[in-house]
Parts: structure tokens; sequence; C-alpha cells
């Protein structure tokens, strides 16, 4: 018997002998600065015994201060105030109150309690009620640092201080029911039994382990040494919500087998056997590392099986939405493996007999996806084919291919190049070679050629109005470097008889909420008769050319850009156009022509049209031709009657340019100023 052991004894002792005083003593008081046993101690403690007309003895105890390692309590005041009696069996027996204050999650404030302390049967057990809430708890006196603990209907936020002593967890909803073994080590504790939860809300501060109205019941096996911890659980989770580092799940009212081992130190966690069955969801079993910041370290995963649309709606939409696929629809089976580790991928396989998936911004999709990848980052894999019937990109719809691949030293390219139907044209690709492993620079290269691409069907599918023409070119490589694509070479597509020529192309974060496209755009010899037919702005004859240079789109809308148009080859333009071109610059029709005149001509001839805009932010600098005393040229008149059209503003909101736009080309009249 250990000194702490008999100090513990030695207080019992104290106060049982008093107890059995002679009842001529009608009222004794009793002090201690210290009462100690392994794992728990009291400071500052008092008691009051006074004798009943009954034969009982009236006890009231007051602990300024206890604390108990075991269950987390630091400064937790006792107060007992009931009746002691000493039975025929050489029992004493206390019934009355139990008042605890501080204690985490505030519970047991004012309970009912029955204390038996056995002396023949070496045992003490103690009883709590209050409200709906049972507690009992029953350890061996000579042995104060083990206990038997059942609780019914305890509420989970009582739970805070022993969480607290396993690392930094702690409870906000929820009731808990428990029949547990607990021992108390010298610098620990270790307990093991069964338990059942019941809408339990639990959470860490750096939000690696959280959960929401959860049940769940099972067994489990927990040790803690101060420093670090140990648990190992075997148990099943039925509905809530659940958080482990990057996994989330939405759990199903049926029951989920949940298996872990789970060790702790310092912050930071290892789950070195992790198993999770979902019947009609998920299966997988593996291992995962959560650093002290409450990152990932590591995840491996050795074999999963997802089932869906079961399994995008309780464990993948959260994943998804995070990479910027939101409310997607996903139909199928998936199987595979993964190796994640601090240093990135290491190895991932894959196969599905078929397996459709479609987000509902239309940025990716991708239909009947049969076959497989496998992939190692230090040797070689067999060559595995994947197949697919129809995909879409930004809602771009993609024809059905057949491709081949194989995993040699870290790089995962295609066999043979892969040609993909696109928009009654075809799109081929080359040597891809990807790297999975690279956490950063380029992850992926190849070549692309594009081949007699409809421009209408194009812009169908982008929701533009419809250019004839069709789109060809060569990229004769596209790299993808960090999260944005570079791209050498260029598009060049065959429009309103001339030519446009896209070059310096770059796309960031395709599949993310915010997209980022950059481009050059040159314009050769277009023919503004075909061009303003299709945009019903009015008739202009001649050709133009021009550019854009420093286009930047984010999530498909210009935020910047510098734009020169130039008609310099002469033509005709009607009184619509004129109209319509006035109301872009915010200007008026100079020379002296009058309305009443102008009503006179349909169309005018011209010598030269000059339209020029660089948007920056949300405002468009606005130019021509040439300056003027109060503008600038937009439109060089030729002959008779000589037509001059002049901009004033110099300085156009871009909303307030895009609807003046899209008012021309709808036929709406212009903006009077």
């Amino acid at each position: 018997m250990n000194s702490t052991q008999r100090h513990f004894l030695l207080g019992w002792g104290v106060l049982l002998s008093l107890l059995g005083a002679p009842a001529g003593h009608a009222k004794v008081l009793v002090k201690a600065d210290l009462l100690q046993a392994p794992g728990v101690s009291l400071r500052s403690v008092s008691a009051e015994l006074s004798d009943r007309a009954d034969g009982g003895i009236q006890l009231r105890l007051h602990a300024a201060r206890g604390d108990v390692a075991a269950v987390g309590w630091r400064r937790v005041s006792i107060d007992l105030d009931g009746v002691l009696e000493h039975n025929i069996g050489q029992q004493w027996v206390y019934t009355g109150k139990v008042k605890l204050g501080s204690t985490p999650g505030g519970e047991l404030s004012n309970a009912d309690a029955t204390l038996v302390a056995d002396q023949p049967a070496n045992t003490l057990r103690l009883e709590l009620r209050q409200n709906r809430t049972q507690a009992s708890a029953w350890l061996p006196l000579d042995q104060p640092s083990h206990a038997q603990v059942v609780v019914k209907n305890l509420p989970a936020t009582w739970l805070r201080g022993l969480l607290g002593t396993l690392g930094s967890a702690q409870t906000s909803a929820g009731e808990v029911d428990a029949d547990l073994a607990l021992d108390v080590l010298e610098n620990g504790l270790r307990s093991s039994g069964q338990f059942a939860l019941r809408g339990v809300g639990l959470d860490t501060p750096a939000g690696t382990l959280a959960t929401q109205n959860l049940g769940a019941s099972g067994r489990f096996d927990v040790s803690s040494n101060g420093k670090s911890s140990r648990i190992d659980l075997d148990a099943s989770l039925k509905g809530g919500e659940v958080l482990l580092a990057p996994l989330y799940a939405h759990l199903p009212n049926h029951p989920v087998r949940l298996s872990l081992h789970l060790a702790s130190q310092d912050g930071a966690m290892q789950i070195s056997k992790l198993h999770v069955n979902d019947a009609d969801a998920l299966q997988l079993d593996g291992a995962l590392t959560i650093d002290a910041k409450g990152s990932l370290a590591s995840l491996k995963l050795t074999d999963f099986h997802a089932s869906f649309p079961a399994a995008y709606a309780r464990y993948g939409q959260a994943w998804l939405a995070g990479l910027g696929l939101r409310d997607a629809s996903v139909t199928g089976d998936l199987n595979g493996n993964l190796d994640l580790r601090a240093d990135g991928l290491h190895a991932f396989a894959f196969s599905t007999p078929g397996l459709n998936f479609h987000d509902a911004s239309g940025a990716l999709g991708i239909s009947d996806l049969s076959g497989g990848l496998d992939w190692v980052a230090q040797g070689n894999r067999p060559a595995t084919t994947l197949a697919w019937s129809g995909m879409q990109f930004h809602r771009v719809p993609l024809g059905g291919a057949k491709s081949q691949w194989h995993s040699r030293g870290g790089t995962l390219g295609l066999v043979q190049p892969v040609l993909v139907p696109v928009l009654n044209g075809q799109l081929r690709l080359g040597d891809l070679d990807i790297h999975p492993a690279a956490a950063r620079g380029q992850r992926l290269s190849t070549s692309i050629t594009v081949l007699g691409v409809d421009l209408g069907a194009l812009c169908h599918a982008f929701g533009w109005p419809a250019f004839p023409g069709t789109l060809a070119g060569a990229i004769p490589s596209l790299r993808l470097v960090d999260d944005h694509i570079e791209l050498d070479g260029g598009l060049s597509a065959n429009l309103f008889d001339g030519f446009v020529d896209i070059t310096r192309l770059s796309l960031q974060d395709p599949f993310g909420a915010d997209p980022v496209l950059a481009a050059d755009v040159a314009m050769r010899q277009l023919d503004l008769a075909a061009i303003t037919s299709v945009f019903d702005f009015g008739s202009i004859t001649g050709r133009l050319d021009g550019s854009i240079d420093g286009l930047r789109l984010v999530d498909w809308s210009p935020v910047a850009f510098k734009a020169s148009l130039l008609a310099a080859g002469g033509g005709r333009i009607s009184q619509r156009a004129v109209n319509n071109l006035t109301a872009v610059g915010g200007g008026g029709v100079a020379g002296g022509l009058q309305g009443a005149v102008l009503k006179l001509f349909k169309t005018f001839a011209y010598k030269r049209i000059g339209l020029n805009c660089t948007l920056h932010g949300s405002v468009c600098q606005m130019s021509g031709l040439q300056p003027t005393g109060d503008g600038y040229t937009i439109v060089e008149g030729s002959g008779l009657p000589h037509l001059q059209v002049i901009g004033h503003q110099t300085r156009v909101d871009w909303p307030t340019l895009v609807r003046r736009l899209r008012d021309a080309i709808n036929g709406a009249p212009p903006e009077v100023r």
C-alpha cells in the first residue's frame, strides 16, 4: 500500500471514528487542510456532525477545492448536506444532497446522493441523481484508484473535463450512457467499457475533429499519461455529422461501423487503424495522421469502395465543394487505394465499372466512365484503359473516347494520342504526361490540336451570339504549372471571312469557383457586314482589324483588357449603326448635319471607323481615331453628306457600356443624353 492510499484511509478512519463517537457529543467539527488519494485531492475540508432526534447524524461537509485528474476536475467545490446512519451491517450510509461547483459543463450542481461505506465488504458505493441523470460508482476502500462507473442520461457537457485529459476536445450538446472501469494511474488514467451517445456535439480548437447531433454506441479503451493519449474504438454510428480532418460525413439513420486506433501527443493525432463500413455507400480501410497545427500529414487508404449517389451525399459533397464542384450529380461505383504523405502523393489507383459525374454549374461532367488508372511515385505499374461516352468542360460538350495509360518512373502518361470529338470537329491530345507527385511547378504537359470546331455551336455552349465559322489551331505545349494552365502556340479561328488569332493563353484554377482566363486576341480582315448582321447592330460594310491585349476574365466575365478596333478601308454605315455607335460613345453627330437632314439618308459613306477601350477594374477608358476639342472621333465620313460621329465620354462605367452594347444588339433605342 503506498503513502497516498494510507493517507486516504487515515482520513476515512478519522471521519468514521468521529461518526462513532458517543451520542453525548451533540456536535462535532472536523477540519483538514488536505485529503489525498491517487489522482484525487481535497483542500480546506470542513465537516460538521450533529445528533438527530431519530438517532441519525446530520452531516454538513464542505471542500473548498477538489481536484480529480481522472475526470478533469480543477478547483471544484463540493458540498454535502444530509443524514449519516450506521446500520447493523456495519455500513455507514449517507443520504442527502451533493452540490458540485465549477465542474466542467456545470452539471450535478444539486444532486440527490447516496454514499455507502461498507467496511466489511471493503467497498465504497456512490449514487447520484439529478433530473434524468443517474451516476453510480463502486471502488474498493483499499484501492481507491480503481472504480466501476455507470452513468445514464449524463449531459455530454459534463465530459469536458474528461476529454480535456485526452486532448482539447470540448462537448456542447447531447447525452451519454456508459458502463466503464476506471483506473487512476500515477500520471494519468485508463478506462474501458461500453457507451451510447445521443445527439452529441463535440469540437476541437483546431477544427480537425468535430461532431454534431451524433448518435453512437460501442466499446472503447482509453489511456492517458498526461503527455499522450491512446484510444481504441469499435462503434456503430447512427445519424449526425462527423468531421475528421479532411473527411466529413453526414451519417445515415442506419448503423455505420467505425473501428479505429488513435494515438495523440502534443496536439498531433495518428490513427493507425481506420475501418468504416456503411453498407450501401462506403467501405474503407486505412490510416491517417494529423499534425499539431491540424493539417493532414498523411492519408493511406489501402482499400475503398464507394457507391453513388449515397457516397456523394454522405461523404463526398463537402470535399468536392471545397474543390469548386458543388451540387454534383454522381452515380455508379468506384474502387481504389491512395497513399498521400506530407511530401505529396506516393501512389493511387482507381477502377470503375461505370461512373457518371456532372457538376451543376457545368464546369465538369463525364458520362459512362469505365476502366481505371494505376500510378506509383517510384517504379512502374501495368498499363490500364480508361474510356467514356461523353464529357463536358465548362459547358462545352465532348464526345466519347478510349485511352490507354501507363505509370513509368513517377509519370502517368498516355500510351498513344487520343482523339476526342468536339462540336463537329476534333480535339487531339498527344504526349500527355501527368506528374501527380509534384506539389508545385509543372504537374501536367501535353500537346493539343483542334480541327474544324463549329464556332456557332461553341458560342451557343457559352451563351454568346452565334458566330459563323470554324476554330482550328495547334498548341504544341500545354502545361499545368501550380494551379494555372500555360499554353505555347495558339488558336486560330476562321471567323466572318477573316481570322482571329488567340495567343498567350492561360487558365488559372480551371475547376475552381472563379477560374481566371488570360489571352491576347488579334483580328484580321473581319467582314463587318457579316458581324453586324449577327449582332443586329445596324449595317456596316468594310473590313475590321483589331486587337484585345491583356484580356483577363474572372469566372468568364472581363475585368481587364486593352481593345482597339479599326476599319481603315472605308465602306458604308446605316443610320441605325450610326445611332448605336453614338450611344456607345456617349456622343453625338458633328459637322453641322441636322437631325432632319439625317433622316433623309439610310446609309452613309465613311473613310474610317475606330474605337478603343481600356478596361481597368469597372471603368473603361474610351478613345477613337483622333481627339477633338471636346471628345474623340469614332466615325470619319467620306463624301456627301459628310458624317462625323464624336464620342464625348472618355470614362465609362463598364456595366453601363455593356448595357449600351446589349441594347444596341437587341434593337433598343439609344440612350438620350
